[in-house]
């Protein structure tokens, strides 16, 4: 970590670059470890390759190990970095350090956190060796586009300053250089300095014809009869086909199967016309480049209309001198009529969906009559089926192969983003197929004969087709939009009976008015009898008396008509209303709750002696506008629960909650007992730190080290869970316990509930001294001869100790099975809290996502699914979010609509396993953002009716389900 001695950063080498003048820059854009916020990252990079740079972002939540082998394998000009989590100056030391070890210390390292990192961290980072870290005021005074350039003036000005001696022999990159298979800023300067022109023609066909034909020379690292015979797979397809996640899942098998491979990878992506920039962003979607036998490298078109690179054939050549077993290479996005990728390859492969239009325009796709693998990838989308065997069809028709078996035609349907897809794996096998038996020379023998692999892979087969995982049943995938139709529904049924009710209100205002000497009470229907017609009469005064008396029956009988047009609850609703109001009206009112009498004060009075309401009684005299305000709004704790779940809100002051989350569980726990201390109720939240939030235990390397404990707890074993909340009795009903955790919340979930667990078998166990003496002589016997593990430090003003009793063993292991059982559903019936475990919107908003969304949303059912099988009544299994929802950049609109969605579709999933609506909807909570925007101050009243509407009307849900519970929170 430390820079030379004598020295705060060295002087940067003279190293001989492979670039041109007019060659583009390259820069390798990331987040740094452990750090999902990208929003600012994925600005940066835009903003760069407007600049004409080529780009080869990597995402977030990247190890310096893994942005140093990119900028090496990319031969890189530039790093650029956010790092928003801390751990900041850690992390760019270790990178300036492994690119001085690399010989990459030309690579200009560029930095940024917001506010995190502090001018004076600034300084520091300078100093050792980093070109610049921007602050807000960098960017307040420069502006973001001055900002980058700025990036890329200093990345251009240390670029040519490497520039003398560029195609020398002296330089290492003369007319037979040829880089060790490991040297892999030795082979990424020569692909440069093939891209950038550095070589003459004639220098490069020297080189073309070493590559081909072997040489003796001693830099030659493999056999002349090796080169020849190294298999060359393209892969191309459609824009967003998914050629980049086919060829990751086929990289994963080839390292699987053959532990000795080595691969080679060339991805090309186009270069926009307008700026001359690149996004080379395929390394996004390679998971297997962890692994050191893999080089990959990204490269631009550099030209237009076309998705290879002019110089891919010499690079193709070049990268098999090098000695791989394999080269693949990706192009960028094509059309119907591109198939420039056979005459580079030996095995071309297309890769499409089922969303190609008709079936007539498969008759127009090149590539369906050169390639020799077709990949059907995304097999889980509608109408997959159809197009397989259409595709399939016309894979016979270009061949005349129609006696042609369709599972004989190579023609593969795959999901290529699903774990261990069947599909991708028989397609896997039949490439390793066609490989060995194309490479074979005249006499039969196999051309890699001897090499380090046989492409013979030893792997399940027995299923050969993609098996979708299908979340939600296809008849309800219109769930969202069936919802919101239903709520428009809704709101036209409401308009439509408040007409109706204006007109029986007129009607019956008219007949009052008149006299009507037989009116009813409002609401209530005339008798039959009153609606018979008079007899009729004889004369002038009698014809105005009939004609008079017919108009009054005329009335009675339309009154009665908009009555009985009301619906049942219309009626009751607005039958009810002055019974309803007054209560709120009278100084006090009275309500009944299970066996106990509510009585509430229904005014307070102020400091000028002014009664004033704590519900205002709306004044509408209309009854359409009274129904219109009880449909839409109603009183609050009455349904849709606009104005609130509860008739009041709560008159004493709400517990305090207790945030804490720093350095160790030992510091953590300290925390809780200070801020707890003297409180009558425990309610404690917290927050992990990024080591723990995705999922990865704490370790020395300095870009981990520097993040552990940093602005939350670091929790890696459940001991690390039993000390943290030590002195905390869990299943008291006075304690609650929030943990901010969404990737591996189960396992986070789990260890908090074994801590409850435990901390009731030490409490049991306690409660008799001789059952306690006698499991301690069992704990010391288990750690006779290793160290047990302990509390760090003292004990906190207010621990007991309470929880430590059993570190470094389980409950299980010191009492009976039946008493460990009982205990266990004694504690999971009493526990009390909240886990955030919304993976939903980590997908969206945050990426703190370590298991694919389907996995993780079915370990989520998973868990709900213990909880009502086990009734955990009191600890809410999720926590919906639209805070993070926000700080991603939605509006309050926007921010609403996502966590809704989530929310629904979390209960569409549920619904889909088996589950009851009532059994698990009380236990999902909400969360929102807040903020200066008007739609703030309505967004829970929204949310309520949103949520009761769609959970009575679509799910007949009771009413506890139907009562949104949410809590809103400001950064």
């Amino acid at each position: 970590m430390n820079p030379p001695t004598g020295t705060a950063a060295q002087p940067r080498q003279t190293v001989e670059q492979a670039h041109t003048e007019s060659s583009p820059l390259r820069f390798v854009t990331a987040a740094s470890l452990f750090d999902g916020h990208d929003a600012a990252i994925n600005i940066m990079r835009r903003l760069i390759q407007a600049q004409g740079a080529e780009v080869i972002h990597l995402g977030h939540n990247r190890s310096v190990e893994d942005v140093v082998r990119a900028a090496l394998q990319e031969d890189a000009d530039a790093i650029a970095l956010s790092s928003y989590q801390g751990g900041h100056v850690e992390y760019f030391k270790y990178m300036i350090d492994m690119l001085r070890e690399r010989g990459a210390s030309h690579v200009r390292v560029f930095g940024g956190g917001g506010g995190t990192i502090t001018p004076e961290e600034i300084a520091e980072l300078h100093h050792y060796g980093v070109e610049r870290i921007y602050h807000p005021n960098d960017g307040m005074h420069m502006g973001l586009v001055a900002m980058i350039e700025d990036v890329v003036r200093r990345t251009a000005g240390a670029r040519e300053s490497f520039k003398p001696g560029i195609g020398s022999r002296e330089s290492g990159i003369g007319s037979a250089a040829l880089p060790a298979i490991d040297d892999e800023i030795g082979i990424g300067r020569v692909l440069s300095a093939i891209e950038d022109g550095v070589y003459s023609e004639t220098e490069l066909a020297t080189l073309r014809k070493e590559w081909v034909a072997g040489s003796s020379d001693s830099r030659f690292s493999i056999p002349h009869s090796r080169i020849p015979a190294t298999p060359v797979v393209g892969i191309t397809g459609t824009g967003g086909a998914g050629k980049s996640s086919v060829t990751d899942e086929l990289l994963n098998r080839f390292l699987h199967c053959f532990p000795d491979m080595r691969i080679g990878v060339i991805a090309v992506d186009p270069t926009r016309r307008r700026t001359g920039g690149a996004l080379l962003g395929d390394r996004i979607r390679v998971n297997s480049l962890r692994s050191r036998r893999v080089f990959m490298r990204s490269m631009a078109t550099r030209r237009q209309h076309v998705a290879t690179s002019a110089v891919l054939k010499d690079c193709i050549a070049f990268m098999k001198a090098v000695g791989y077993d394999l080269v693949i290479v990706e192009t960028a996005g094509i059309g119907q009529s591109d198939s420039e990728i056979v005459d580079l390859v030996d095995f071309p492969i297309y890769v499409m969906t089922s969303e190609y239009g008709a079936a007539s325009q498969l008759e127009k796709i090149d590539m369906l009559d050169y390639a020799e693998l077709v990949v059907l990838n995304k097999f889980d989308r509608r109408g997959a089926d159809d197009a397989l065997r259409d595709v399939r069809k016309q894979w016979k028709r270009n061949r005349t192969a129609f006696a042609m078996k369709d599972e004989d035609v190579p023609v593969y349907p795959t999901i290529a983003s699903q774990f261990n897809d069947p599909g991708t794996t028989w397609m896997f096998v039949n490439l390793c197929r066609l490989v060995a038996a194309k490479m074979r020379i005249g006499n039969g023998e196999s051309a890699i004969a001897g090499a380090r692999c046989d492409f013979n892979p030893t792997i399940d087969t027995s299923l050969k087709e993609p098996r979708a995982t299908v979340l939600i049943p296809g008849q309800r995938v219109r769930y969202l939009a069936e919802i919101a139709e239903q709520g428009r529904a809704i709101n036209r049924a409401i308009e439509s009976q408040a007409e109706i009710a204006d007109r029986a209100q007129s009607y019956y205002q008219v007949l009052s008015d008149l006299g009507d000497p037989v009116l009813p009470k409002a609401l209530d229907l005339y008798d039959p009898d009153a609606l018979l017609p008079p007899p009729p009469t004889q004369g002038t005064e009698g014809e105005d008396a009939g004609a008079a008396s017919g108009a009054m029956y005329a009335l009675r009988q339309r009154y009665n008509d908009a009555v009985q047009s009301l619906t049942r609850d219309a009626l009751d609703l607005l039958r009810e209303w002055p019974e309803r109001r007054k209560s709120i009206t009278d100084d006090v009112n009275q309500y009944q709750v299970r066996d106990r009498t509510i009585r509430v004060e229904n005014y307070r009075e102020s400091l000028s002696h002014q009664k004033i309401p704590k519900i205002a009684a709306p004044s509408y005299r209309g009854w359409g506008e009274l129904l219109t305000f009880l449909g839409k709004e109603n009183l609050p704790g009455s349904y849709p629960y606009t104005g609130g779940v509860y008739p009041y809100r709560r008159t004493g002051e709400d517990p305090i909650r207790m945030f804490a989350g720093e350095g160790t569980p030992e510091r953590t726990n300290r925390r809780f007992h200070y801020l707890s201390l003297g409180q009558p109720a425990v309610r404690l939240s917290t927050a992990f730190d990024s080591v723990t939030l995705y999922g990865e235990d704490p370790a020395e390397r300095p870009d981990i080290y520097g993040k552990i404990g940093n602005s939350g707890v670091n929790i890696a074993t459940l001991d690390d869970m039993k000390k943290l909340y030590s002195g905390f009795d869990l299943c008291d009903p006075s304690t609650s316990v929030s943990m901010t955790i969404n990737g591996p919340a189960p396992i986070i979930l789990a260890m908090f509930m074994n801590t409850a667990i435990d901390q009731q078998v030490e409490k049991y166990l306690r409660a008799d001294q001789a059952r306690w003496d006698a499991a301690r002589q069992q704990i010391d016997a288990m750690f006779a001869e290793r160290p047990r593990p302990t509390y760090a430090g003292r004990l906190p003003d207010g621990n007991e100790g309470l929880g430590l009793g059993l570190l470094g063993v389980t409950g299980d292991q010191l009492v009976e099975p039946e008493v460990y059982a009982r205990i266990k559903a004694q504690t999971l019936a009493s526990v009390r809290g909240t886990v955030q475990a919304d993976i939903l919107k980590e997908d969206q908003a945050q990426n703190t996502c370590i298991f694919s969304t389907e996995f993780a949303l079915r370990m989520m059912g998973d868990i709900q699914q213990y909880f009502v099988e086990r009734k955990v009544r009191n600890f809410y299994s999720v926590s919906i979010s639209g805070y993070h929802i926000a700080e991603a950049g939605a509006n309050p609109i926007s921010q609403l609509a996502f966590t809704l969605s989530n929310g629904f579709t979390i209960v569409e999933y549920y619904l889909a396993r088996g589950m009851n609506i009532d059994d698990f909807a009380p236990n999902l909570s909400f969360f929102f953002s807040n903020g200066m925007d008007p739609e703030y101050t309505v967004i829970g009243r929204v949310a309520r009716r949103i949520w009761a509407r769609a959970m009575r009307e679509r799910y007949g849900a009771n009413e506890r389900s139907q009562m949104m519970k949410y809590h809103i929170q400001t950064s």
